[in-house]
């Protein structure tokens, strides 16, 4: 990349009550310098990563968490294989304890695999961490996942939820791009990715520009920051983001929500845009414009004139379905994906 990228904007010393107005709110990614600087587990990682090691066995209940490890080669970009009929990495399962001992091994050689854990629910693998390490801008319903290994790159993918990423310790590189930016990502298969969400084919430190000639674009609207322990990013719902772990052991811990607060759970727009790509994509093209009035009127529309001459108690899915409404409709949903016989 020839040109600089801009900087993710930043801000610090905000309360809770302020990050809720001023980033959540904005839908904007921010930088909040030292927000969670004074976590105990960031001061044991400052102290080194073996303190850090021995603080979080003190939680670990030993309970397995899905690990992976790439060849020395592809220096630690997690990615398909050449032929793209599988990926570049093996899976274990492991106590977190276990893979933060391999990361503190491996970091002593110049060439060695790369190891992670990655997305590991801290309730079930560290019970009691959260309570030490609180985000209090956070409802407590909201779940922390930590992110933890050696110099490990994912390529540009996206989540569909509000994510705040935490560094406890090591030092973490983001480069955001815009959801509009997608058809100038070369996005890989919706369904077969390494880590399950879709990504960007390119290389971003080394783009091939023949190949991804579009990709000059998404450069221009690209933001960057590099995080240091303490800091968090705050990136919003379908932000495509590329994250590169650079220290030799780096610690993250994040948390996932759905908008106005709520905590993840079964419901997600992936599922719906998978389904309408079964169902809508190979439907003529006349076919396909008119279904694109029915999503703009009742999904991406305004709210306005689309219920007002329904009497409320009649308004079902369109208003405010109760938890058997939500329940019956779930399940005739489920039912209609079974193949038909």
């Amino acid at each position: 990349m020839s040109e600089p990228l801009t900087a993710i904007r930043e801000l610090s010393a905000l309360d809770d009550e302020a990050i809720r107005r001023e980033v959540f709110a904005s839908a904007r990614p921010a930088v909040l310098r030292g927000l969670v600087s004074g976590w105990p587990a960031v001061a044991a990682g400052r102290r080194s990563p073996a303190a850090l090691v021995e603080y979080l066995r003190g939680f670990d209940n030993g309970a397995p968490v899905d690990a992976i490890m790439t060849p020395p080669e592809v220096e630690g970009r997690v990615f398909y294989n050449d032929a793209m009929s599988g990926f570049n990495l093996l899976r274990n399962r492991l106590p977190i304890s276990a893979v933060a001992e391999q990361v503190l091994r491996y970091s002593a050689f110049a060439r060695a695999p790369a190891v992670a854990a990655q997305s590991a629910l801290i309730r079930d693998c560290l019970p009691g961490f959260a309570a030490e390490n609180v985000l209090t801008v956070l409802d407590s319903a909201v779940l922390p996942r930590i992110w933890l290994g050696s110099a490990i790159t994912t390529p540009t993918h996206f989540d569909e939820w509000n994510n705040i990423g935490c560094v406890v310790s090591g030092r973490r590189r983001f480069t955001l791009f815009p959801p509009e930016q997608i058809s100038n990502l070369y996005i890989g298969p919706l369904d077969f990715a390494p880590t399950g969400a879709p990504m960007s084919l390119v290389r971003l430190h080394d783009p091939d520009f023949e190949r991804f000639p579009k990709f000059r674009a998404a450069l221009a609207a690209a933001v960057t920051a590099e995080l240091a322990p303490g800091d968090a990013l705050y990136i919003p719902p379908l932000w495509w983001h590329h994250v590169e772990s650079l220290e030799p052991f780096n610690l993250l811990v994040n948390y996932w929500w759905h908008a106005g607060g709520a905590a993840i759970g079964s419901d997600s727009g992936y599922d719906s845009l998978v389904h309408s790509i079964l169902n809508l994509r190979r439907l003529p093209a006349p076919t396909r414009t008119a279904w694109r009035s029915l999503f703009d009127h009742y999904v991406f529309g305004p709210e306005s004139g689309v219920t007002e001459h329904i009497p409320a108690h009649r308004r079902g899915v369109l208003g405010e379905p109760s938890a058997g409404d939500l329940e019956r409709l779930r399940a005739g949903l489920a039912q209609r994906l079974q193949p038909r016989k």
